[in-house]
Parts: structure tokens; sequence; C-alpha cells
């Protein structure tokens, strides 16, 4: 018998890929808690906090945030900043902590630009040994430890669409969070697990409710 989603108190809220017959409620968000034990896996992740931030590139922010264009590390509070662009960051954190992301970027004597894209964007996650060389079927980014190693993040074209992409490895896993606009959420899932076909890949649940 397929399991159903449990009865929730308040509003739930819910990704761009529908989670399926493993479908659950926690944190007030609508997931799937399959567990997959493939080595190739592709999960949502939409329910992850999403900040996107804008200040003076080389400012008093940028300097507090101290992680340049092109790449990607854990703040003290593990918070993932990503360098999405000159002067541009998002910020990932746990699940319902967008508001305390945000009161902590507005602390600056500067003019600063602060969005919660949380429920407005979609975000993917592609681990696994051939996670690269899925990747590499729908983006022409070199995903080389070389050239794009641990850590690394770019916005690029994947499956002809806009994507930032942030290479985020797991426990010594090859690991890419890809975050795109929520209504091309479920074409480029689809998209992946495609690309990921001859691998073996399959769809994973959301296990990550403290830190991205």
């Amino acid at each position: 018998m397929a399991e159903t989603v449990p009865v929730a108190r308040g509003p739930v809220a819910r990704g761009p890929i529908p989670p399926g017959p493993r479908a659950v409620v926690r944190s007030g968000w609508e997931v799937s808690d399959r567990r997959s034990r493939a080595a190739l896996r592709l999960a949502d992740h939409s329910p992850l906090a999403k900040v996107g931030v804008r200040a003076a590139d080389g400012g008093p922010l940028a300097a507090r945030l101290a992680v340049p264009h092109g790449r990607a590390e854990r703040d003290a509070l593990d918070t993932l900043v990503v360098g999405s662009g000159p002067g541009e960051w998002l910020l990932l954190a746990a699940v319902g902590s967008a508001p305390d992301v945000a009161a902590r970027i507005r602390g600056d004597d500067e003019f600063v630009t602060v969005l919660d894209l949380t429920h407005g964007r979609a975000m993917l996650r592609l681990s696994g040994v051939a996670a690269d060389r899925t990747l590499s079927k729908v983006c022409a980014i070199d995903l080389s430890d070389r050239v794009s190693p641990d850590g690394t993040a770019f916005r690029s074209s994947v499956a002809r669409l806009v994507t930032d992409v942030i290479r985020d490895d797991r426990d010594g896993t090859r690991s890419y969070l890809l975050h795109c606009e929520r209504s091309s959420g479920q074409y480029l899932f689809d998209a992946l697990l495609d690309a990921g076909g001859e691998w073996g890949i399959e769809p994973d649940g959301f296990d990550r409710w403290e830190a991205p």
C-alpha cells in the first residue's frame, strides 16, 4: 500500500518536484523520505533556506562574507555562502532559517539588497561517483578537479537552462547543488535523470534539515 502524507497543522509548503508515494511532511514541507542506496542519486533540496544578497563588491559586507565570485564556503554558523557573481551572493541554510540569515546580513552601514528566494527557486542535489559525467552531458563547463574543484561555483547553461552550479562534496563523494527558477525545477530534474540513466541514477529523498 502506498504511503500517504500525514495530517499536518498549518500550511504545507511544496517544492517543484512532486515527492511521489513516499511523501511526508517535515518542518512544514512536503518531501520524499525515500532513501536510495544507488551510487548516483538526485534529490530535491528546495526546502533549504535560500537568501539572495547584493552589495558593493569590496564593501564592508563583501569583506565580512569573505567569499569571492566563483567560490562557495561554509561560515561559522554552517551557512553555505556562494559567490554567485560580482557583488552577488547566495546563502543556503537550514530549513526555515531564511529570516535569521537575512537579519544577520542587514547589520552593516551600507546599501544592501536581501531577498528570501526560498519558495521561488528550485534546488537539486546530484551526488555520486558519476555525478561529474552526468552533469557533463548537459553542461559544457570543464568539471575536472583541476578546473572545478570542491567549492567551485558558477552560472552556466545546464540542459539549455540558466543554472547556478555549486560543487559541494559530501563525505568524500562528489556532489553538486543546482539552483534555478522554481518553474524550471521539474524540467531540470527530469533532464538530469535522463542524463544519468546509464549509471543507474535514482531519485532520493531530502535528508538535510539542519544545514545544506
